[in-house]
């Protein structure tokens, strides 16, 4: 694997400016509370982050030791800048900590080309487009996964975020919450896909893509894979009560990706070291996606890249 080499000055180590700003909204601080908590001045982090300064290695250990990510973060190059409306949060911090991973797999592997249709695709259209005809659609994260769609978690201290999409350099990425139920999941990853296809009415498509009016009569929410209520509602129906999903949809593509890590000696820790990361900060970005193992195992090996094949 290749290292990437940190900014440099003359041999000097140097922080990136927007590296700083990227791992204190990661952490959801402001510069006062960063200050309070790394000794360094909330002025000197201000300018820092504007790029007016440079701070000695020791003040950018100081920083990285505050902000809980190893100081090769703050010196590695800027970070991408996903092309979303949404403000700087620790959501959007993580998107662009999800992005790098990506990034990195992509180095490794040959990943799903994105394949969505054409934007404003209607519900019926896109059910028509994915060959889904008149039955459930499947796995959504899985179904995403296979028209080149990046799927992640939202880390667990990003909870009270709702799930959101982006694009980055003409690739769709979804964000899920990590405390979603199971069927509150699939309906989010519905709602995404209507987002990145470009819809206003983002709910309505979802609720048409998920349990298409027309084929409600004598079926139930179980069918359909959603939950009582929806389906109560859109079938204008009292519903059953029995049960719904047990269990989360996953994602094929980050299982398979780690199988075959594993398979060449890469750890979940080995990963997160190649991205700078601590492995609660990866374990964040697949957290109820993938079950991820405990560090440990020899130095990486993986050679040359591996194809992954999604069929859903």
């Amino acid at each position: 694997m290749a290292v990437r080499r940190a900014n440099s000055d003359n041999g000097r180590i140097m922080l990136t400016p927007s590296r700083l700003t990227l791992a204190r909204t990661r952490r959801g601080l402001t510069a006062a509370e960063l200050a309070r908590k790394s000794g360094v001045s909330a002025r000197a982090i201000s300018e820092y982050e504007r790029g007016l300064r440079r701070p000695k290695p020791a003040t950018t250990e100081m920083l990285a030791g505050a902000l809980g990510f190893p100081s090769e973060f703050l010196t590695a190059p800027a970070p991408p800048r996903p092309q979303s409306s949404a403000e700087d949060t620790q959501a959007t911090a993580a998107a662009q900590l999800a992005i790098e991973f990506n990034a990195w797999l992509e180095r490794l592997f040959v990943l799903p080309q994105p394949n969505l249709p054409p934007p404003r695709t209607s519900p019926e259209g896109t059910r028509k487009a994915w060959r889904l005809d008149t039955v459930p659609a499947p796995n959504m994260v899985q179904l995403l996964e296979s028209h080149g769609v990046r799927v992640f978690s939202l880390p667990v201290d990003c909870a009270t975020e709702e799930a959101f999409s982006c694009w980055h350099n003409g690739t769709p990425y979804v964000f899920l919450s990590p405390t979603a139920t199971p069927e509150q999941a699939r309906f989010d990853a519905a709602v995404q896909l209507a987002t990145l296809l470009g819809h206003d009415e983002q709910e309505e498509f979802a609720a048409e893509f998920l349990m298409p009016h027309k084929l409600l009569p004598g079926t139930s929410h179980r069918h359909w894979h959603v939950a009582k209520d929806q389906f109560a509602a859109r079938a204008n129906t009292s519903g059953d009560t029995e049960g719904g999903m047990v269990r989360r949809e996953t994602s094929k593509l980050l299982t398979k990706v780690f199988k075959v890590l594993r398979e060449n000696g890469t750890t979940p820790f080995h990963v997160a070291k190649e991205l700078n990361l601590g492995l609660e900060e990866l374990n964040g970005l697949v957290f109820g996606l993938v079950l991820t193992a405990l560090p440990g195992g020899r130095e990486p090996g993986p050679r040359g890249r591996a194809r992954l094949t999604l069929v859903h």
